[in-house]
């Protein structure tokens, strides 16, 4: 398990076309990627197992706990992104609920584009 940063402040500014904005790049895949969003209530779980594929989980709100085969918790929050590889058993939960995009792709490396914080 790594965990990484793509806050506002790890970001570049863009002002390119007239833009002003600033990037946190994420992820850049040249295999298939499943995207989705994860929303845990109150005391939500997604529960101890294998991951399928390579999984980066993108916390967008709130803030939670994750796990890897050691029963060890370390804390997330917003701006934080855990990488899980191929088969590495992970757990999330939350007491206070987080909003979460996870991207699954054979082809990931977050450490690509983003800075590696645990």
């Amino acid at each position: 398990m790594e965990i990484y940063s793509f806050r506002k402040d790890v970001g570049k500014k863009i002002n390119q076309f007239s833009s002003d904005f600033i990037m946190s790049r994420v992820i850049n895949t040249h295999k298939p990627a499943h995207v989705g969003c994860m929303y845990l209530e109150t005391n939500g779980v997604i529960g101890f197992h294998q991951a399928v594929l390579p999984q980066l989980l993108i916390i967008i709100n709130g803030k939670g706990y994750v796990r890897n085969e050691n029963e060890d918790y370390f804390e997330v929050q917003e701006g934080d992104a855990v990488f899980w590889t191929k088969g590495e058993w992970h757990e999330t939960k939350t007491e206070t609920g987080l909003t979460a995009i996870v991207i699954e792709s054979e082809e990931l490396v977050p450490a690509s584009f983003m800075t590696l914080i645990k």
